[in-house]
C-alpha cells in the first residue's frame, strides 16, 4: 500500500486534519508520496523542504492561485495518485556576492534581482562570459524556469516555456533602458552573472524564490541538473497542459 505524508500551510489545517482521518500519515522519512495541502507558494516551500529526500509530491489547492496544485477533494486519494503523471523539474542554483561573502540558494520558479530604492537600477547582463547587455536600467530582471515561467515571469510579460523544454527565460522587469528589449530565451546549460552597477547609490537585492540576499554586488544563476524533483498530477491535467492552456486563456 503506498504510504502518505500530508503537509499543510497553515490555512489547510482543517482540510490536513481530514486527510489524516482517512489516510494514516507515514511521517516524511517513511513516506512513499508526500501530498501537501496549500497553494503555489506552500509548494514552493515543500519542494525545498523535500530536496535530495527522492519523494515525490502531489499537490492540491487550498490557497488562491493553485497553478502547481491538484483540485482539493477529500475522496478517491488513493486511486488519483496510482494514475498521476509526472512532471520532473530542475532548479536554479543562485550565488550572491556581497559584502559579506558568496551567498548560495536554489530556485524552482525564478531567481530576481530588485531595486531596494526608488531609484532604478542599473544591471550588466553577461551570458556563458560574454557581456549581452552593458547596462539594463531597470526596475528589475529574473530568470525563470520552465516551472516558474507561469508565475513572475508571466507577470513581467515573459515567455512560457513547456515544462520539458530544455530552456530558460530571462525577462527585464519594468525596463527604462534598452526600452525595447523584451527579454531572451536560453539553453538550460547557459550561466548567466548579473553585474549591479553603481551598488552604493542604487542597491539591488536578489531573491531565490522567497529567499532574500540584500546588496549584492554581482550574481550567479545556472540551473542545477544534479537536483530532480518530481510533482505529480491527476491524469489528464499534467503542468505539460496546463502550460498549454495557459497559452490559450484570455
Amino acid at each position: 500500500m503506498t504510504r502518505l505524508h500530508f503537509t499543510a500551510a497553515p490555512e489547510a489545517e482543517a482540510a490536513l486534519a481530514a486527510m489524516r482521518a482517512r489516510h494514516p500519515d507515514a511521517g516524511p522519512d517513511d513516506a512513499d508520496i508526500v501530498v501537501a495541502l496549500g497553494g503555489d507558494g506552500f509548494m514552493l516551500q515543500t519542494l525545498h523542504a523535500f530536496v535530495g529526500k527522492g519523494k515525490p509530491i502531489y499537490g492540491m489547492n487550498l490557497g488562491s492561485v493553485g497553478f502547481l496544485m491538484n483540485e482539493y477533494r477529500t475522496e478517491h486519494l488513493l486511486t488519483r495518485l496510482a494514475a498521476a503523471e509526472e512532471a520532473v523539474i530542475h532548479p536554479l542554483r543562485m550565488q550572491a556576492h556581497g559584502a559579506d561573502g558568496m551567498t548560495e540558494a536554489l530556485a524552482f520558479n525564478e531567481v530576481s534581482l530588485l531595486r531596494e530604492t526608488r531609484q532604478a537600477a542599473k544591471i550588466r547582463i553577461m551570458v556563458d562570459g560574454r557581456a549581452r547587455i552593458s547596462e539594463l536600467i531597470c526596475d528589475g530582471v529574473l530568470v525563470s524556469t520552465p516551472a516558474g515561467s507561469t508565475a513572475y515571469n508571466l507577470s513581467a510579460h515573459g515567455p512560457i516555456l513547456p515544462i520539458d523544454a530544455a530552456l530558460l527565460a530571462l525577462t527585464p522587469i519594468s525596463a527604462f533602458r534598452p526600452r525595447r528589449w523584451r527579454g531572451a530565451i536560453l539553453s538550460h546549460r547557459a550561466t548567466v552573472r548579473f553585474e549591479i552597477l553603481e551598488s552604493a547609490k542604487r542597491p539591488v537585492s536578489a531573491v531565490a524564490d522567497d529567499f532574500e540576499v540584500r546588496d549584492v554586488s554581482a550574481v550567479d544563476v545556472a540551473e542545477d541538473r544534479s537536483i530532480s524533483m518530481t510533482m505529480l498530477y491527476d491524469a489528464g491535467h499534467n503542468l505539460d497542459e496546463r502550460i498549454l492552456a495557459e497559452q490559450f486563456s484570455d
